[in-house]
């Protein structure tokens, strides 16, 4: 029961995180919101291995770093992909990121779970549409935004299938080595592209530091989660972020979907909880 508990409380904190980050690149770059917000999550990050985790081999350590720097690319498309078209179909088509380690292992001759195989399918139906957009004047936005997407789901399907294999030896570790590899990438960028940054007080300053908090509290989360339940009833619990995005862009901004598209959201997060729960 604690682990379901903690896998949903992971998903929350996600969904919180995620739609934080798409409202603020609204506003800013997506890299200026990553640039303040992610270095956040790797102090915390560093912070809790120091004082819990265990050991972790450099191998695994570079994976997770390498799997860091994936996602931290999967959110800056994920970010743009938000601010240019519907936060709720990007949210929906980011979270089918899950299919990358499925696909991923059939490559290696792994033989997916027959829930995992109609998850696919179901999934396949949901990106068909969510992608029917009938106003015309938002067609060409939705169409970027939905590429975006694609390449967000890429990202954190790759970190996903590279913290797994991590995480078996330290939870803690993985988590502050895939936060080291997304802080590297970004400040390297910093220094090559020297952006302007977002005002560093008031409001804006908090929803920043606020979308570095609540990542990394998912991460956190989420790994303690997976010792305390089966992974597969952890994995369905923390699938149902986008649940969470797609609410708070409801009630918060008002967003609307056409039918199509509310039926393409409700299947692709059937699609992904069936696929998680192949795990």
């Amino acid at each position: 029961m604690l682990g379901l508990a903690l896998g949903l409380a992971a998903s929350v904190s996600w969904g919180i995180s995620d739609f934080l980050g798409g409202l603020q690149t609204r506003r800013f770059s997506a890299f200026s919101v990553l640039l303040v917000s992610q270095p956040v999550g790797a102090i915390l990050a560093f912070a809790v291995a120091f004082f819990a985790g265990g050991e972790l081999p450099a191998t695994e350590f570079a994976l997770a770093a390498l799997g860091g720097a994936a996602v931290t690319l999967g959110l800056g498309a994920f970010y743009k992909g938000m601010a240019l078209g519907s936060i709720s179909v990007v949210a929906t088509v980011g979270a089918l990121g899950v299919l990358v380690p499925v696909i991923a292992g059939v490559i290696r001759g792994e033989t997916p779970a027959a829930v995992q195989d109609l998850g696919a399918v179901v999934a396949i139906v949901a990106i068909v549409l969510v992608a029917r957009e009938p106003d015309p004047e938002w067609r060409e936005a939705n169409r970027r935004s939905l590429g975006l997407a694609a390449v967000a789901a890429l990202g954190f399907g790759i970190f996903l299938l590279l913290i797994d294999r991590a995480a078996t030896y330290d939870p803690a570790w993985a988590v502050a080595a895939a936060r080291a590899g997304g802080a590297a990438l970004l400040l390297a960028g910093a220094a090559y592209l020297r952006p302007s940054l977002p005002p560093a007080r008031g409001p804006v300053l908090v929803a920043l530091l606020a979308i570095g908090f609540f990542d990394i509290l998912a991460n956190s989360l989420y790994a303690v989660a997976s010792t305390h339940a089966l992974l597969p009833v952890v994995s369905v619990a923390a699938s149902l972020y986008a649940a969470v995005t797609v609410l708070l862009a409801r009630f918060v901004l008002g967003e609307r979907l056409a039918p199509p598209q509310r039926g393409g959201v409700l299947l692709a997060l059937v699609g992904v909880s069936l696929i998680a729960a192949g795990a």
